[in-house]
């Protein structure tokens, strides 16, 4: 039972091509092509059923809902909320980003920087930080769908689409998350992107959340994210091998594709094979590098690189095992597992630490040796790609089951000043090219 939440960012408006600081301002309107973005993620989600829709009242939010909820034919009505109102920039609206820079040099470079940090002032005398109004304020609209839509975590799986702009969608996502706004900076939604996040219910009666996709764009015919400055890094996660079909544990046992897995790698290849690609990175297991060699097999030429750091974790003893054998011998440890994964020491094996230790040190090693305009493949496994992404969000180790990595999903980081700054999820878990904008895959096992 779950709660799925659908952010979908505005289409492209007026302001967002003239480069304006749009904030709360109600001047800018959907474009043409914004427009034809919306109807395009209305038809994306036309296949799932929705419990509510909820939107900002600015006009080219409302106008974005509106083409949406139509092309999605399931006839909503969007709920205007004021609690998704975008962020509140009221001495910049209007202005160009040039002019911001010009006239406001040190508090521009602050926004970039450290944008939680930033304090500005109303024409009233106020100060104020708008970044920490926006998480409140997100915040509010979280506890909101929970009042709302609590039944789904016991009952009926629900589902509802919420449209909004740039900086609300990032806060929901962090609070969501029990992230701050010092993450804001962390993550990238694009105009008429779509994502997924699921809520359920943990047998102690916690809420948990899954990230299952963030700022998919493949319904507007733009595979990834258009890459701006610095390099870029593709994370994919192998294919599927008939254990995770099973749900045995694989571990270090190298368990090959199944023909399904190599036709999710092959997918992948296509889906990137208009992307260039300066080389390419494996774990030294035989399923992620099968799915790199499908991936490669569009790029020619590219060097592929196998490395111990990027591994499995190992599960020890409890290997080649399906959970309900696993439960007869470990049931406290496997509870523990599925609870507080932080906590636990894999029977002869490894511990989520370890893997958040080599993975991490070999991912900056990686993302360090490139060029600023470089962009490399990098093929590896769940609980791999799970502590990288945690590490990058600003999640910590007991937070893996946070993130979803699906067999052949596609993740995007870019490091726009460099790999000493911040890292930018620019896109994660895409699986559009594996059918639809929902993630399909074998749930395997962790």
């Amino acid at each position: 039972m779950s709660l799925r939440i659908v952010l979908v960012r505005h289409g492209l408006s007026s302001f967002n091509i003239e480069h304006r600081i749009q904030g709360r301002d109600d001047l800018s309107s959907l474009t043409p092509t914004g427009e034809e973005q919306a109807r395009a993620a209305g038809r994306a989600l036309a296949e799932l059923r929705l419990s509510a829709a909820y939107c900002s009242p600015l006009r080219r939010a409302a106008h974005t809902a509106d083409h949406l909820l139509e092309a999605q034919g399931q006839g909503l009505i969007p709920e205007l909320r004021d609690d998704l109102l975008e962020i509140d920039l009221e001495p910049w609206s209007g202005l160009l980003r040039q002019d911001l820079r010009e006239r406001f040099p040190e508090q521009e470079a602050l926004w970039r920087r450290a944008p939680h940090t930033l304090e500005l002032q109303r024409s009233t005398g106020e100060s104020y930080r708008p970044i920490a109004e926006l998480m409140a304020q997100a915040g509010g609209f979280r506890q909101m769908l929970l009042d709302r839509h609590g039944d789904a975590l016991d009952g009926d799986d629900a589902s509802v689409v919420v449209v909004a702009h740039n900086a609300i969608l990032r806060c929901v996502v962090l609070s969501l998350l029990g992230l701050d706004g010092e993450g804001f900076r962390r993550l990238r939604i694009d105009n008429g992107s779509i994502s997924v996040i699921n809520l359920s219910r943990q047998p102690s009666g916690d809420l948990a959340v899954q990230v299952e996709s963030l700022n998919g764009t493949a319904h507007l015919d733009q595979p990834l994210p258009v890459q701006g400055r610095g390099a870029r890094l593709l994370l994919v996660r192998h294919g599927e091998t008939d254990w995770n079909r099973q749900g045995r544990f694989q571990g270090q046992i190298d368990i090959p594709l199944n023909a399904n897995g190599r036709a999710q790698a092959e997918a992948a290849g296509s889906f990137l094979a208009p992307v260039h690609i300066d080389r390419a990175y494996t774990s030294a297991m035989a399923r992620p590098r099968q799915t790199a060699e499908a991936i490669l097999a569009s790029h020619p030429g590219v060097p592929l690189t196998s490395t111990r750091g990027l591994v499995e974790i190992g599960h020890g003893l409890w290997e080649g095992r399906l959970e309900c054998e696993i439960a007869e011998g470990w049931a406290e440890l496997l509870s523990d597992w599925k609870r507080a994964p932080e906590t636990v020491q894999m029977p002869e094996g490894e511990t989520i630490h370890d893997v958040w230790g080599r993975s991490l040190a070999t991912w900056q090693t990686i993302a360090a040796s490139l060029s600023a305009e470089e962009t490399a493949l990098v093929v590896a496994h769940d609980a791999v790609n799970k502590t990288i992404l945690c590490a990058l969000l600003g999640l910590s180790p007991g937070d893996i089951w946070a993130i979803k990595q699906g067999n052949g999903g596609v993740t995007v980081v870019d490091y726009p000043d460099g790999p000493d700054g911040t890292a930018v999820v620019a896109a994660m878990n895409l699986t559009s090219h594996l059918g639809g904008v929902l993630d399909r895959t074998a749930a395997g096992a962790l």
